[in-house]
């Protein structure tokens, strides 16, 4: 009984070893990859053809249609074989004489595994089978139609660079090495996703980030065990530190400039194949009120904007909220004039303040989703006719006052100036209003204080949330709520950059 159950269990390493790998007969292995693990795939194409003598040879090649170059298989690999005379060489010897002095490719490899070969042509690459050898020829190939570079969408700016990443992750890498011609900075590429087989690039400075940072990130990448990548949003969801609040622990961006900008502060990059948005970590909450035409400009006229997104983020979560507190439970804080005129607008409207603006709210938002779905030239049109029909009509109606519709345009104009926390105030903003509906001021007080102690809580990758926005050094300061002249910033970020932190060498003003 031993005997035969050893003799089964050879039987079937003997089995899968034959099914893994391929076999020197080469209609054997066409048969295994048309009725197996290729099977019913009408794009998959098999081209046969022969060598010239005196070795005669039969070879076939297979690849995927529109996935890779047909001049270049034709130019560099069919036409070299179908003229070169080969020598009478066998199996391995012969396949690494075809690779080694007849195919042209820039990029060949031997591989005898089916399952791998199999990968690699519904990647792009091509492959390359012989009779009598049981090893195959990886060629690649890959040349599907690609989206050309163009200005990003979503962060136009009027001074800067108007190149925008695209979804082949090979040309993001080229963009970002354009921009720093450094040997310093390294791109380590990994695979992510069991199905899609999605390419993320690693980048980063090697003199400058922290190897530990580098580390953490490779880990939590690596860590991930999903069936697809389909956009870098997966994986900004999968690796990021908390996954309870709405607050951004990773950046997005379409922009090499920024992206670049970034790993020379000591940040770790991340590209994703088949999206133009790359990911940076660690990602902090100033970063949000941070432009990269910040640093393009007049520092003067930076700083003022900035001012004004810290501001806008301010009137955007809490405008609403101050608004009714004053009118609900604090009127005697507002001058009479302006109260009486408040209460003769309220007169008539059947609905409490709370409703008024947690419905107009949400009618905002409804209107900004549906502008934002449709194509432009529609979107804008609706949005904008909408927004001035359905205000005026509900004023008219007496469903809301005009002081409210005014109070939430504001809030609303105010969102867009900081899209990148769009969500985020969203949520605040509803929470301040409950709050405020409840207990007046001193529940927007209770909840400015939530809010604070939320965000001391949060870390990314190891890095406070709050830092350098807590720090009162001069030269943490000079890229917070300002943004300093490029003359007085010596130094990298002091929790980020731990290698080299001299940002600007000479003679310190």
């Amino acid at each position: 009984m031993f005997f035969w159950r050893k003799r089964g269990r050879e039987q079937k390493r003997k089995a899968e070893k034959g099914v893994s790998t391929l076999v020197k007969a080469l209609e054997e292995n066409l048969n295994r990859f048309q009725n197996e693990v290729l099977k019913d795939d009408d794009f998959i194409i098999y081209r046969r053809f022969s060598t010239p003598e005196p070795a005669h040879f039969t070879c076939a090649l297979i690849y995927a249609d529109n996935m890779v170059e047909h001049c270049f298989l034709s130019d560099s690999v069919i036409r070299p074989l179908m003229r070169h005379p080969l020598p009478k060489l066998k199996g391995r010897d012969l396949i690494k004489y075809i690779s080694h002095h007849v195919i042209y490719g820039h990029d060949v490899d031997v591989d005898d595994r089916v399952n791998n070969l199999a990968q690699e042509i519904v990647s792009g690459a091509a492959v390359v089978l012989v009779d009598g050898c049981s090893a195959a020829i990886i060629v690649d190939a890959q040349g599907w139609e690609k989206r050309a570079v163009s200005e990003p969408v979503s962060e136009s700016v009027v001074r800067g660079p108007r190149v925008g990443f695209t979804e082949d992750v090979g040309a993001g890498a080229a963009l970002l090495r354009r921009k720093l011609k450094s040997p310093g900075l390294k791109m380590k590429c990994l695979e992510v996703g069991e199905r899609t087989k999605t390419k993320v690039v690693l980048a980063y400075l090697e003199d400058v980030a922290d190897p530990g940072l580098v580390a953490e990130v490779r880990g939590r990448i690596e860590q991930i065990k999903i069936d697809g990548i389909l956009e870098s949003g997966y994986i900004e969801e999968l690796i990021g530190d908390s996954v309870k609040t709405t607050l951004p622990t990773v950046g997005n961006t379409e922009r090499p400039d920024v992206v670049a900008a970034k790993l020379l502060e000591g940040r770790v990059a991340v590209l994703v194949d088949g999206t133009p948005f790359a990911l940076t970590m660690p990602y902090l909450f100033m970063e949000a009120f941070q432009a990269n035409e910040d640093y393009f400009k007049h520092w003067i006229g930076a700083s003022f904007s900035r001012f004004l997104r810290y501001l806008s983020f301010f009137l955007t979560t809490s405008i609403p909220a101050l608004y009714l507190s004053l009118i609900t439970f604090h009127p005697r804080l507002i001058p009479t004039e302006l109260v009486l005129s408040i209460s003769a607008s309220q007169k008539d409207v059947p609905f409490p303040a709370a409703v008024e603006v947690v419905v107009l709210g949400l009618m905002f938002e409804i209107l900004r989703e549906g502008g934002v779905r449709l194509p432009q030239p529609i979107g804008q049109s609706i949005s904008i006719v909408g927004a001035i029909v359905l205000g005026e009509a509900a004023v008219m109606a007496h469903l809301v006052s005009a002081p409210m519709i005014i109070v939430i345009a504001i809030t609303g104009i105010s969102g867009f100036v900081i899209p990148t926390l769009h969500n985020t105030t969203v949520f605040l903003r509803l929470f301040f209003v409950l709050l405020a509906s409840v207990l007046g001021l001193y529940g927007f007080l209770l909840g400015f204080i939530a809010l604070l102690i939320h965000l001391s809580s949060l870390h990314s990758f190891g890095i406070p949330y709050l830092t350098s926005l807590s720090s009162f050094t001069s030269q943490d300061f000079k890229d917070t709520l300002i943004r300093g002249p490029w003359w007085r910033m010596f130094w990298r970020p002091r929790r980020i950059g731990a290698g080299d932190r001299v940002r600007l060498r000479g003679t310190q003003l």
